[in-house]
């Protein structure tokens, strides 16, 4: 009797879940604190887009350095540093006396969550079968935003009674005790665990990919290699649309409860939440479009419609919507709208982490960190150019429906992207 595989390729997703959500527990509940910050640290607007956009130059430059390393070192070494440092990080955040300090503890939290990611994302590709990939990134990315909402509440929700210091320093030890319990049960590989049984691991590596062997791909120079991935076709077109959706989802990340509380007069705690509500639609998303892009992959087997078909369709209609929410003055009807195109962007999520997958041959961690680096950089000019923008115009609406033609750019890159073709092979 055939023996039915074992389930510990769940278990690993579960993990890796848990390290997205707390990193974004620890990141995202700056832009909820951030009106209480400037105003017990006497910051202007623009103090505040740096403190708010600090995290995210290092986290962008350091993505592919990162990915490098959890390639050479693995997964379960860089991630559990990684966690570490990132805690220790948000610890800064809650003592830091005055601006300097918040820089640095921003600064050094994106060097500690540049390599999530990337390192994530390979493990995927290691454990996950080809028919759950999609599915596996979408769980990922929703633990991302199960992170974020958790911030949005509690950090709104905790700040009047414990004040904004001691939330930081709350939300810095659960990555401590998780650090500790993802060194001790993780293996980089399935075949490393004794735990998988023969028929998992034939299950996992079905459909994949001839294995390239690694003494031949290392023949070539790591800035070499970069160069070429950077210089393909494909990478062009998957970095832009990672630009559109990651300064699209900033704004939401980091001034959109400001811009609740600017426009449509609710109140901080009423602002994190529903910043929380806008959040959930992408939480949903996520999963729901992992989901979707492995149907029609499994029913269709095309890797192009089963992408960017999904990528381009949806970002068109996050635009659409925004531009409907730029009409509506009522808060909770604007946040309806907003959550729903929220939701419609979160679909192109798994779309872009299983194309680096799908693209990435034997260097997913840098292709991923390449990715992510442009369009974390991109996210990182966004806070500042919010508040510039605003300074200049005054109006916190014309900043919302330059955010609808940001996806739609996004929804244009996507049609122009190839998952068929291998960096190797391009």
């Amino acid at each position: 009797m055939a023996v039915a595989p074992t389930t510990i390729r769940y278990r690993t997703l579960t993990w890796l879940t848990l390290a997205a959500a707390l990193a974004y527990l620890c990141r995202n509940a700056v832009g909820v604190a951030e009106s209480t910050v400037r105003e017990d640290l006497g910051f202007t607007l623009e103090q505040s887009g740096w403190f708010m956009g600090a995290f995210f130059w290092t986290y962008s430059l350091f993505q592919v350095p990162s990915g490098w390393l959890a390639e050479r070192w693995g997964t379960r070494i860089t991630l559990s540093l990684f966690a570490f440092a990132w805690s220790v990080a948000t610890f800064g955040i809650g003592v830091a006396p005055g601006f300097g300090l918040l820089i640095v503890a921003q600064l050094v939290m994106g060097v500690a969550q540049a390599g999530i990611f990337p390192a994530s994302c390979n493990s995927i590709g290691h454990w996950m079968p080809l028919g759950q990939r999609s599915l596996s990134c979408g769980i990922l990315a929703a633990g991302m935003q199960g992170g974020a909402i958790l911030a949005s509440g509690l950090t709104g929700l905790l700040i009047a009674p414990m004040g904004w210091r001691w939330v930081f320093v709350g939300f810095a030890v659960p990555g401590i005790l998780w650090t500790i319990g993802f060194y001790l049960r993780f293996r980089n590989d399935p075949s490393q665990d004794s735990r998988v049984n023969d028929s998992e691991l034939a299950l996992i590596q079905a459909a994949r990919a001839p294995a390239i062997d690694p003494a031949a791909a290392n023949k070539i120079s790591e800035w070499r290699e970069l160069l070429a991935i950077a210089r393909s076709p494909v990478m062009f077109w998957l970095c832009g649309q990672q630009i559109c959706r990651g300064s699209g989802y900033m704004f939401f990340a980091s001034w959109f409860p400001t811009f609740l509380q600017e426009t449509r007069g609710v109140s901080v705690a009423e602002s994190g939440y529903l910043q929380g509500l806008v959040l959930a639609g992408t939480l949903t998303g996520s999963i729901f479009g992992g989901t979707l892009v492995d149907w029609i992959w499994r029913r269709t087997g095309s890797l192009r419609l089963s992408r960017s078909g999904v990528g381009a369709t949806f970002l068109a209609a996050c635009a659409v919507l925004i531009v409907a929410a730029w009409f509506v003055q009522s808060a909770v009807l604007a946040v309806a709208l907003l959550s729903l195109g929220s939701f419609l962007a979160a679909l192109a999520g798994p779309c872009a982490f299983a194309a680096t997958i799908d693209i990435g041959g034997p260097r997913v961690p840098q292709v991923f960190g390449l990715m992510n680096m442009v369009g974390n950089l991109a996210a990182a000019a966004c806070p500042i150019l919010v508040g510039w923008l605003f300074q200049w115009t005054s109006n916190w609406n014309l900043v919302l429906l330059m955010f609808a033609g940001v996806y739609m750019v996004g929804a244009i890159c996507w049609v122009f992207v190839n998952p068929q073709k291998q960096i190797d092979n391009v």
